[in-house]
This record gives structure tokens, sequence and C-alpha cells, in this order.
């Protein structure tokens, strides 16, 4: 049906006109002879007052429950009070009626208790929020990317390997639930894919591949990870960002991953004003002007050697205990950001022991050209690295964590055929959403986020 965006009538420019709007009831006021209806379809946080004149305005009476759906038409004009706009009705038609057991009939509810309806959180302002700064950064990073000549590719989603090499898959196969094998090769044998997949971890393997003829290319899709895991960070599905960029070193990726965050962290605050007010209002006091510090600020750059004794010697006590080869857990990387910089650091590197076997072993034997961005409030957003080109260095790296380098067959022939220096980096959408947001939880930046237990 013909009707206006809500958006469109707040810069004024219709106002004196007859307008057609559409949308759901978020609240309503009522006395003897006038009704007063806040309405939103989705297309701004702002809703948008209309008023009823019950003697003028007919169907009415259907059109007031919170949360059905209706028409309103009307002439646009200044509102009454206030700055801003509003409709003086002349018809309501209703679309979709709303029952009085409607669940969101209260003005705030607990974020956990709208996790238990996911179906229905999203007509919150909260998650009008979310899912519109969501859709600004997503389409950020593609600009971002494409403005530079990367390339985007679709890696796939089933695959054999485990990229991270840590198991946590979660298993593909056409198999029943009670199908009996005489064997693990039988088992696999008689799969659909005549081996064992998953879903993937992480397209990285294959971007390799690719950038090893395009050059510069970016994968951003939904990965997974079997991890039993309920901490404010970690869901089973997830979307990732993965650039690869061929005859880049260390330093070139961290100066590519720093321009990207800055890059997509301005889009946000000049694309979602309102909503970034919304966020710092009721979440987290203090988010815009600590977003603009990390778009005006120069990055920290420091090696992992200094970050433990920097942490050593902080006085603090830890709940874990830092000692040089341990990874650096959260309230680290929080001390270190917060603390000590104030700002976000690329620590650098790391330990070849405690990172994955793709990265570039350093000439000490003891480190990996690998590094994590880690910022105020969240703590790691950015896992990054130069990789390994050096085939006999390879193969000993996965053979010490037990993996099997007849299975990375493709892989191994990168480093026979042209090899040259290349690195890379995994941008989590959700991690930097938490960022930008200030919402404590990756469960409230998912649409429909998939947790242990949790499948609605």
């Amino acid at each position: 049906m013909k009707h206006t965006d809500i958006k469109k009538l707040f810069d004024g420019s219709l106002v004196g006109s007859d307008v057609t709007v559409c949308g759901w009831v978020r609240t309503c006021r009522d006395s003897k002879n006038m009704a007063f209806v806040e309405l939103n379809d989705g297309t701004t946080l702002n809703h948008l007052q209309v008023v009823i004149d019950k003697s003028v305005t007919s169907g009415f009476e259907s059109c007031t429950a919170l949360g059905c759906a209706i028409k309103a038409e009307g002439t646009l004009v200044a509102a009454a009070k206030g700055a801003g706009v509003e409709i003086n009705a002349k018809k309501l038609t209703l679309l979709g009626d709303c029952p009085p057991d409607y669940p969101m009939q209260k003005k705030r509810h607990t974020m956990e208790y709208l996790r238990t309806i996911p179906h229905l959180r999203v007509r919150t302002n909260t998650f009008n929020a979310m899912l519109r700064v969501r859709s600004v950064l997503s389409y950020a990073i593609h600009r971002y990317f494409q403005q530079n000549d990367y390339v985007y590719v679709h890696t796939p989603i089933i695959t054999g390997s485990d990229c991270e090499g840590a198991g946590e898959v979660f298993r593909v196969t056409t198999h029943d639930w009670n199908y009996a094998a005489k064997s693990q090769k039988e088992y696999f044998d008689k799969d659909f894919f005549g081996q064992f997949a998953s879903l993937t971890v992480s397209g990285q393997l294959e971007g390799e591949m690719a950038a090893m003829a395009m050059g510069k290319i970016y994968t951003f899709g939904p990965t997974f990870r079997a991890e039993n895991s309920n901490t404010t960070r970690h869901a089973a599905e997830f979307w990732q960002i993965e650039p690869e960029v061929a005859f880049a070193e260390l330093p070139d990726i961290i100066e590519i991953a720093e321009e990207l965050i800055k890059y997509i962290i301005n889009a946000v605050l000049t694309e979602c004003p309102e909503e970034i007010k919304f966020f710092d209002e009721r979440f987290e006091k203090g988010l815009e002007a600590k977003l603009r510090r990390v778009v005006e600020s120069e990055f920290k750059v420091l090696d992992y050697t200094d970050a433990v004794e920097i942490l050593k010697k902080s006085g603090k006590t830890f709940v874990y205990p830092v000692e040089w080869g341990c990874d650096l857990q959260t309230e680290h990387e929080r001390y270190l950001t917060e603390e000590v910089f104030n700002k976000p650091v690329f620590v650098t590197n790391y330990p070849k022991d405690i990172k994955a076997f793709y990265m570039k072993q350093n000439p000490d034997g003891k480190t990996v050209a690998a590094t994590d961005l880690l910022v105020p409030g969240i703590g790691e957003i950015i896992g990054c690295s130069e990789r390994e080109v050096d085939a006999d260095k390879l193969a000993q790296a996965m053979e010490q964590r037990g993996i099997k380098v007849a299975e990375y067959e493709n892989y191994m022939a990168l480093r026979k055929f042209g090899a040259c220096p290349h690195s890379g980096f995994g941008l989590g959408l959700e991690r930097i959403l938490l960022y930008v947001t200030g919402l404590g939880n990756i469960r409230d930046v998912q649409l429909f986020p998939r947790t242990v237990g949790d499948l609605k």
C-alpha cells in the first residue's frame, strides 16, 4: 500500500501536506475528546505522534491497542509542543489487531526478559537502534573495502578443515541420529561428502588462496563455534570480516586494521547520531566521547613481552597471574587499554605456542608475527597476523599441534607455487557492535542469538 516512511516526515518538508503512514502503536494516551497515539514503523528511532480528534477521526476506536498495526491518514503539522511534527488524523485503519496479553505493555523490560521473546524484542527502542547501527556498520565495512579495491569473496560455509585447529566445530552429516557404522571409515564413506565435514569457524584458509590471485580480498559472512561457553562475548554463530592481503607484512596489516576501525566507527557517529545518543544515555555514559577518542587517537603498538612486564609491575592482583608465555585474559587486556594507555592497543609478537599454526614464526624462534587489537571496555576485537610462507616451518607447526598435514594439501601448495608475504585478520561484527553501542552482551547485538541450549 502507498505510504510514506515516518523518517522522511521529520525533516519538515511535508508540513501542511496530507500524508499516509503505517506502523505499530507504541503508546496511547486517551482523554474524553482526544487521543494521542505514538507510531513507529522501524525507519527511525523517533516515534510519530498521531493526534486523534474523536469527533472527526473515523475508525479510531480499534486502532489504539498497544502493538497493533495501523494505517494513519491526515495532515502533517508542526508539533503543538516542542520541536518536531505530528499528524492530525482524518482516518485510521486497523491492519493487524493486538490482544491485551501483548508482552510489551511495560515501557521498559530487562534485557534478560527480552531475550525470552526475541520475536518481539525488536520492537523496543533498544533493538530498533541496535539493528540500525548494525546495518550502517555492515555497509560501512563493505564500503571501506570496496573503496580500497578489495575483492569480496564468498568462502565455503561447509568445510573439511578446522582453521583454528581447536576441534570446536559443528559437524555436518546426512546420517540419521541412530546410524551405526562398524568403523569411522565406513561412517564417513557413506556420508554425503565421503569425509568429515563441519560448519566453518573461519574463511581464512580459503581467503588466503583467493588473495594469492586477486591480491586483496575480504570475506564477510557467518562463522560457527561449538564452544560450550556462556560468557557475554561468545555465541555459537556470529559474523566475521576477514581480509587477506598479498605482499603485506605485519606492520602493513596493522595499518589497515587501524584505518578500518576508525573508518567504520566514524561512519556510525556520522550516520547514526540519534542511536549513539540513545545508547550513551541508556547504556554507557560517555559512549560518544569514547568513540570520538578512538577515531582521533593514534593506536598504541606494544610488544607482548613489554605488555607482560607492565602487567607484572602494575601492583594489581589479577585473577589470572601473568607470566611470559601466558595468553592474555580480558582483565589484562582491559587494564592495558583502560588504565595504562586509555586507547586501543595492538599487542604484537605473541609466543608461538599460544597462537595458531599458520602464523609466521619470528627469527627468535619463540614468537610469531601476530597481533591482537585490544580496545577499552571489551578487550580483543581483532586477531591478526602475517602468515607463514615457509613450508617446512608450517608443516612443523601443524605436526606439533597434532594437525594432519595431508588434510591441508591445497593450503600447503600455496607455499610451493609463487609464495609471497601475506597477512590478514579477523574482526567479529558482534564484538565491534558491542563496542560502538555499549551493550554488554553479545546476545543483544544479534537478531536471534545462538548460544548453548538456546535455539529460539
